[in-house]
């Protein structure tokens, strides 16, 4: 499998926060203070954690997220108001490793659950820069495996911090905050386990779409902005290579420039990725470069006008479509 990275394993953890349920929102802005709704009021860091709120908690949950359709969630920072609903809230759901200042102010909120998806599937650190790897070739090993030369400061405590983006990780997580929900609210695990039963098929349908949508191809290397992709590139056999680091606002190295268009010629990659929350300057200026074309592959990290697509599952099978283009899949 042509993936580059390096294996830092983190063991499951097995959820232990309970958590109870109130009245549906979309997964998004919404603006209503928690914790005086009627319902069980659960925070959201930021979408991908709020979708799965919402599918598993149904009519049962109400749903805040801390991250405003179309901000950057990395750079989030917490507001007086924000603390004040994580105090008023029943329950946080967040990924720890992925916004800091939403850890900080969870971690000193009273709020009495609070679930971490990074706890619920085993973590890995995913090398964005190690070039083409030991089952690439080790004729690339050492002309592209020296990160530090590159500049890039991809530290994020625990691992890749971007497990929704392989279904199968994030089918993990959805069981574990389902098992949470259906501890914590008895009255209700009935419905709370047949929703996560039914979102756990529907990404394993997705799973599926994308072994059978990338199976026949003329490419394994993608390049992107953001290493947010090293999970969906391990799973699928794929390799990542990205601009930046995990943090999509660092910016690359003139010898990470040169290597990358070295890895587009050598490798026959055809296009450049970029993200709808991040600018496209960088990639469209190593695109233009090179003679490549640029599209669009969506971290999914939050939905706007501008998504390929309304929820999680339309993204992704967008974000499948693009990746088969560029990658020659039959």
């Amino acid at each position: 499998m042509n993936v580059r990275r390096r294996h830092i394993s983190a063991v499951a953890l097995t959820a232990v926060a309970a958590l109870g349920f109130g009245t549906l929102t979309a997964c998004s802005s919404d603006s209503a203070a928690a914790g005086d709704t009627g319902t069980f009021d659960v925070v959201a860091s930021f979408y991908p954690m709020a979708f799965l709120a919402e599918r598993i908690g149904g009519e049962h949950v109400h749903v805040t997220s801390l991250t405003q359709p179309g901000q950057e969630p990395h750079d989030l920072e917490i507001s007086a108001r924000q603390t004040a609903q994580l105090e008023e809230a029943d329950a946080a759901l967040y990924l720890k490793g992925l916004q800091p200042s939403v850890d900080e102010a969870i971690g000193q909120s009273p709020i009495a659950t609070k679930i971490d998806a990074a706890e619920l599937t085993a973590l890995e650190e995913h090398g964005t820069e190690a070039g083409h790897g030991e089952e690439h070739g080790e004729g690339h090993e050492d002309e592209h495996s020296h990160e530090d030369e590159h500049g890039h400061d991809h530290d994020h405590e625990g691992g890749d911090p971007h497990i929704w983006l392989d279904p199968v990780k994030y089918a993990e997580v959805a069981e574990g905050v389902g098992k949470a929900f259906q501890k914590a609210d008895p009255d209700h695990a009935a419905d709370y386990r047949k929703n996560t039963a039914t979102l756990v098929k529907d990404l394993e349908a997705l799973d599926e779409k994308f072994r059978t949508g990338l199976a026949n191809r003329t490419s394994d290397v993608f390049v992107t902005t953001h290493a947010a992709f090293g999970y969906l590139a391990e799973r699928y056999g794929l390799t990542e290579e990205a601009i930046s680091g995990l943090d999509p606002d660092t910016e690359p190295s003139g010898a990470r420039v040169k290597e990358l268009q070295k890895i587009a010629k050598d490798d026959g990659v055809t296009t450049v990725f970029y993200e709808t929350l991040v600018s496209d300057k960088t990639a469209k200026t190593l695109a233009g470069d090179t003679g490549l074309k640029t599209d669009v592959l969506d971290p999914v990290e939050g939905i706007t006008d501008h998504s390929r697509g309304e929820d999680y599952f339309q993204v992704m099978e967008a974000n499948l479509t693009a990746l088969r283009t560029a990658l020659g899949a039959r």
